[in-house]
């Protein structure tokens, strides 16, 4: 079969697409970093609690399925109509979101938002594979930060006031659409196109089978943990064991995988996707239940604790900035994943010995450990990615690395939830949070101990094209 190949872009196309690829993810970085700011006035104004798991759970799942399922696609058909596609949805959605008149209409947009907005992400790191060789890629990779950070930075307080505003929530998705639309028009004049010269089959049992093991795997760990549900998330667990047994069975014999072989059982690329899907426990724990623990176990403000969970937000957005370039110069990465979740290791074992009485400037010195140590992660995990496998893999790679992400945001959760709720009182509950982060801590750091060096000055020889 001939390969697809991306025609290469002209020199003063290049930083159209740099400027496509930085604006694309800031869009959707800035959502991230700011939904959570105006979901409760959202679930207020249309009286909608009792569906609020759904409008964390339903968007999760969009966001995981089209991380593999975009990345096979971009590998197949280009960056560019696929990246489009992508923000296409994104733009739809959040018009949809506007018009939303009930909790369920507002469920279904954001469904369609995230199943575009979840793909954007890798999708970024997959253009900027296509656009440089191997090695300025971790420089560019690492850069990916700068916009990543910025949001981060600007996105909950600017969410914040948008929400205050005559606009109200609403606002926040009018804001999203001149940024996708100029992202959409940088992507369509500065990323390269796709000389497809084969068409290839669309492994339609492939995704249909995830999306199955997907979906039971996210409501399973989420109903487990209620009484009233635990047999039907038990039940739901059983089948998704049983899907993704079948996918992988399916992906084997498919002539156009979703999810290649070479990708699925690589040792390094496993080995990278597990230790970043165990370590989300611990993240969130840091992220969800550590402010809890600063207002109502410590007994701060919200707006102390937020200030004293800065410098964990800063650092995780932009340590990836250096990490790319001491990627570039020493072509080594094994050492960064091991101290990295060592720091976070001892890190999360420090904050399972919180108390009430633990000083202000212990909390933000450990939770800034945390995003020391995990600020890098996102920088390796997509460089290794793109490295281990053939580049004409790369989309399907970086899309399977995102995928373990998003199954680790959503499932995580469910877990810690279970773990604070099964304790006697709060402080008790998220103590037990941290412990339960820093076991998956150690599982990620026992993970990437024994994770293979591959060289990251050429691309990873395809056994396909070898056969």
């Amino acid at each position: 079969m001939s390969q697809a190949k991306p025609v290469p872009a002209p020199n003063k196309n290049v930083a159209i697409g740099l400027w496509a690829v930085f604006i694309a993810y800031f869009t959707s970085y800035f959502f991230m970093n700011s939904i959570n700011i105006v979901q409760p006035q959202m679930v207020a104004e249309f009286d909608g609690m009792a569906l609020f798991a759904w409008l964390i759970a339903l968007p999760a799942l969009g966001s995981a399925v089209a991380t593999l399922l975009f990345g096979k696609l971009s590998d197949m058909y280009g960056r560019r109509p696929i990246l489009l596609i992508a923000l296409g949805l994104f733009l739809t959605g959040s018009i949809l979101s506007v018009l939303s008149t009930s909790m369920a209409f507002a469920i279904v947009a954001r469904v369609v938002l995230a199943f575009g907005q979840g793909a954007i992400a890798p999708m970024c790191f997959s253009v900027l594979g296509d656009l440089f060789e191997p090695a300025a890629r971790a420089r560019w990779s690492g850069m990916l930060n700068l916009p990543a950070g910025i949001a981060a930075t600007i996105a909950p307080t600017l969410g914040g006031v948008i929400t205050d505003s005559a606009l109200g929530w609403r606002g926040l998705f009018w804001v999203c659409v001149p940024l996708v639309l100029v992202a959409g028009g940088l992507v369509a004049a500065g990323i390269p196109k796709l000389q497809q010269k084969v068409a290839q089959k669309v492994d339609f049992l492939g995704i249909l089978v995830m999306v199955i093991a997907s979906a039971a795997l996210i409501f399973g760990f989420s109903w487990v943990g209620a009484p009233e549900t635990r047999m039907m998330g038990i039940g739901l667990l059983v089948v998704s064991v049983a899907a993704w047994v079948g996918f992988i069975q399916v992906e084997k014999k498919a002539e156009a995988p979703i999810l290649d072989p070479q990708v699925l059982f690589n040792r390094t690329f496993i080995t990278a996707a597990g230790s970043g899907f165990v370590s989300f426990f611990g993240l969130l724990g840091v992220m969800i239940y550590s402010p809890v623990f600063a207002q109502n176990v410590m007994g701060f403000s919200p707006t102390v604790s937020g200030s004293m969970l800065t410098p964990f937000s800063m650092l995780f957005a932009f340590m990836g900035i250096p990490a790319g370039f001491i990627l570039a110069k020493t072509k080594k990465y094994k050492w960064m994943y091991i101290t990295g979740y060592a720091i976070m290791t001892v890190a999360m074992f420090i904050m399972w010995g919180f108390t009430k009485d633990t000083p202000a400037w212990l909390f933000v010195l450990i939770t800034a450990l945390m995003g020391f140590g995990n600020g890098v992660m996102p920088t390796i995990n997509t460089l290794v990615a793109q490295f281990a496998v053939p580049k004409r893999l790369l989309g399907v790679a970086v899309g399977a690395i995102f995928f373990f992400v998003m199954m680790g945001m959503a499932i995580a959760p469910a877990i810690l939830g279970l773990a604070q709720n099964s304790a006697a009182n709060l402080e008790a509950g998220l103590k037990l949070v941290f412990l339960v982060g820093a076991v998956g801590m150690v599982v990620a750091l026992a993970m990437v101990i024994t994770i293979p060096e591959v060289s990251m000055d050429t691309e990873a020889p395809d056994q396909k094209a070898a056969q």
